[in-house]
């Protein structure tokens, strides 16, 4: 594609006005000619040289009310050495038309989205060429990621630098004792070239390529500081001068810069082992039906509707709909509740989850990166490679980081020679300086805590969206919660039937049971369970249903108007309703009636979750507000919160009302989350600042929702809480270590008070015990015992 023509993907066009619509306002544009076809949800968009930008046309297609279809891609970087080559990659990525790269040095990867049509896959890995690395696709033939692996060269390449440093070290302890020269000259020049030319051959390659496109890493400084000292040493040997050589410090930084190097790198392995963890759960092969029996086939070649056996003791495959068999089945993996769960005939079981008890058969429906378990894969992995906003100062700081570091060394230099006359004390001191410094501590502060902490509430059925999400949720200051299902259990029994005189109640619940035989209401299935238990059937075949939100269903049968819904919905119809029940102020009421006369009326309740209360106390003891918003009646919704302790309630309200209430509460500039289901709240878990979806593996909670608890067990609210304090408490303390281990021993090494030696020693074990701090994290328990 020219870069003057573009195919891309329309997205919210809903007929050929629509189509028509964008392309006169396309062509309306100075520089660019559109052609829109509905069918096919494509633009060709003709842009000359002075038109519009990629991303100021997506601005006018957004402003006119549509999308631009968007891609997402994951690669896994390889050569990156410190914050400054994410930060370059970063940068040379997102200068791509319609690209928004985060490049992960902890992880090694990119995420990179993009506008669909815009630039292609084979672009973007060139992109990463040239700008010095290599890139390749994370997603296996699952549509699952996996984490990428130290190569074996690095260990090879170690121990040679390690057997060419043997040398160096006897002589450096012949030194210590008074002797001098005792390991020859010529064989430390060997020795020392062999590593300077080979074991830092990925040190020059790296700054080669930095400093063509214009920047400078780490490897720049390794390169400048080693190189100094080693030509230096080299010109005393060729020349024969009487000064001393420095082959002992280009080969040692280059060997303990190495093994920090390797150290880091199975660090960062093992703080991504909570997503490795996940991985690990995916069966390989599973027992298929066939006409011939029961063989065992790779989980890959299993189709959608397949019927699968599983024996106690086996992994869930795939996902998949009970059709033989009861079984208890150990969820925690997914959901972090221990105590397995009953999966009968009709119940949904889940990929990576342990059989225990009985012989299930099962029918497939969500292969590959479509399980529950691939999905919460794919979040963990997005959550860990995004960026979060306390990492803003660390990546400003690592832009200029090496630019600043050259100019201090420099100086370092001339100053120390003007001040002492003594060349060879500056060009030590300024080596130091320029070995020492260590911008990969600060590359890897936020996100190896970030790795472990996604990782470990993964492991307790907590899933955070993005970074921010993690950075944020421990900062809430007001909850809002939903009740049906969420405060409640979300399972709602019929306490009591009341007729009408002359109606009985076998008659009425026949009405609502018909009324309601269409309706995945809770409080329908409450009413069909109860006429399934007594054996009514639907009493009437009925048609022309209408459901009002909020109030009810209105339904017709030869031309009979039946009506379902709450007292005021029927008084709006015009129809009288006798006294009510006195517990009906407390309750959720049904009334019915047909053909304008009042049936009668069933009373509901929702028990009340028994670790509600608890949680709502412990919210309090943290300072954070509580308050319900529901769409029940203010009296029902007062009792439920009275027993589980809620400050404030706010009933009979509709999917918009909860949102204005969302609203006004963000508009007092505190920061309110939402909890909900996931699905029928999604309009007021949108208006949060943080959305808690409970209980929800669905597709959509793990796109939408900030915040994923897979159990519907409140407790996992603290424990969200609390791992994401430990995160961003880690992460706080890892970039003063980053910054304050600069701070202090830039100075030290100016004023030629370290060794360069010991300055690489310093610099390598520097980012080593930022990841071993961040693996602490692993340390964090549920707290799942309030």
């Amino acid at each position: 594609m020219s870069a003057s023509s573009l195919d891309l993907e329309v997205t919210g066009m809903s007929c050929a006005a629509c189509a028509a619509r964008l392309e006169k306002v396309l062509n309306r544009q100075d520089g660019l000619t559109a052609s829109v076809n509905f069918a096919s949800s494509r633009a060709i968009i003709s842009r000359a040289d002075e038109g519009p930008d990629l991303n100021a046309i997506e601005k006018i297609v957004e402003k006119t009310g549509f999308g631009l279809g968007h891609q997402e891609e994951r690669f896994a970087i390889e050569g990156m050495s410190c914050a400054a080559c994410s930060a370059r990659l970063e940068k040379v990525l997102n200068r791509l038309p319609g690209v928004r790269a985060a490049v992960n040095l902890a992880t090694e990867t990119a995420q990179i989205d993009y506008i669909a049509g815009a630039v292609t896959e084979d672009r973007l890995v060139e992109a990463v060429r040239k700008a010095g690395f290599t890139a390749s696709s994370t997603a296996d033939q699952h549509g699952h990621e996996a984490p990428s692996r130290e190569p074996v060269t690095a260990q090879r390449d170690l121990a040679i630098i390690a057997l060419l440093c043997i040398p160096f070290a006897i002589e450096m302890l012949d030194m210590a004792v008074g002797a001098h020269h005792l390991v020859p000259l010529w064989l430390q020049a060997l020795c020392a070239s062999v590593v300077q030319i080979y074991g830092a051959r990925h040190f020059y390659r790296s700054a080669y390529h930095a400093l063509r496109s214009g920047s400078a890493n780490m490897n720049v400084l390794v390169c400048l500081g080693t190189s100094i000292a080693y030509g230096f040493s080299m010109v005393v040997t060729l020349w024969g001068l009487d000064l001393p050589v420095y082959f002992e410090a280009s080969a040692f930084v280059i060997l303990l810069i190495s093994v920090g190097r390797l150290l880091e790198a199975r660090a960062r392995q093992k703080a991504a082992s909570g997503l490795e963890a996940l991985l690990n759960l995916r069966p390989q092969t599973a027992n298929r039906v066939t006409p011939n029996g029961v063989e065992i086939c790779p989980v890959a070649s299993l189709q959608r509707g397949d019927v699968f056996v599983v024996r106690p003791g086996e992994a869930i495959p795939v996902d998949g709909e009970v059709i033989e068999g009861t079984t208890e089945i150990n969820e925690s993996m997914l959901t972090g509740e221990a105590v397995p769960v009953l999966r009968q005939v009709g119940d949904t079981i889940f990929a990576g989850t342990l059989n225990t008890t009985g012989v299930v058969r099962a029918r497939a429906t969500s292969l590959g990166s479509e399980t529950a378990l691939a999905r919460i894969v794919a979040m963990v992995s997005r959550a860990q490679g995004s960026k979060a906003p306390i990492q803003r100062l660390a990546d400003r700081v690592s832009a200029i980081f090496v630019p600043t570091i050259i100019v201090i060394a420099l100086l370092t230099f001339v100053i120390g020679w003007l001040a002492t006359h003594d060349a060879q004390w500056s060009l030590v001191s300024a080596i130091s300086v320029l070995v020492i410094a260590c911008p990969c501590s600060l590359g890897l502060a936020t996100p190896t805590a970030l790795m472990v902490g996604t990782g470990k509430a993964a492991s307790a059925g907590i899933l955070f969206r993005n970074a921010e999400a993690l950075e944020r949720v421990h900062r809430l200051k007001v909850l809002a919660f939903d009740k049906t299902g969420t405060l409640t259990k979300g399972q709602p029994e019929v306490e009591a039937i009341y007729p009408a005189e002359g109606v009985t109640e076998a008659e009425l619940l026949g009405v609502a049971a018909s009324l309601e035989a269409n309706s995945e209401h809770p409080l329908a299935k409450a009413i069909i369970s109860r006429a399934s238990e007594v054996g009514i059937a639907s009493a009437y075949s009925l048609d022309h249903f209408r459901a009002v939100p909020g109030k009810g269903i209105e339904a017709a049968a030869k031309e009979e108007i039946f009506l379902l819904g709450t007292p005021e919905f029927l008084q709006e119809q015009g129809i009288t309703i006798a006294a009510l029940p006195l517990d009906a102020e407390t309750r959720s009421v049904a009334c019915i009636a047909r053909g304008g006369v009042y049936l009668g009326a069933i009373t509901l309740s929702d028990a009340l979750r028994p670790e509600a209360a608890a949680i709502v106390s412990w919210l309090h003891k943290q300072s954070i507000e509580t308050i319900m918003l529901t769409g029940d009646r203010k009296a029902v919704a007062t009792r439920v919160a009275r027993e589980a302790g809620i400050d404030e309630i706010r009933a009979s309200l509709r999917p918009e009302g909860k949102v204005s209430a969302v609203q006004a509460l963000r508009g007092e500039g505190r920061l309110v989350g939402m909890a909900g289901d996931g699905i029928n709240d999604a309009p007021a878990l949108a208006a949060a600042d943080i959305s808690i979806a409970i209980g929800s593996g669905s597709a959509a909670a793990l796109e939408t929702a900030d915040l994923v608890l897979m159990s519907a067990d409140l407790r996992a609210i603290p424990d969200a809480l609390s791992i994401s304090r430990a995160t961003v408490g880690k992460i706080r303390q890892n970039l003063v270590f980053a910054f304050g281990y600069n701070v202090a021993a830039i100075p030290l090494a100016a004023c030629g008070l370290l060794d360069p030696v010991i300055a690489g020693g310093a610099m390598a074990l520097s980012s080593v015990s930022v990841v071993t701090n961040s693996l602490l994290l692993n340390r964090w328990r549920s707290q799942r015992s309030l």
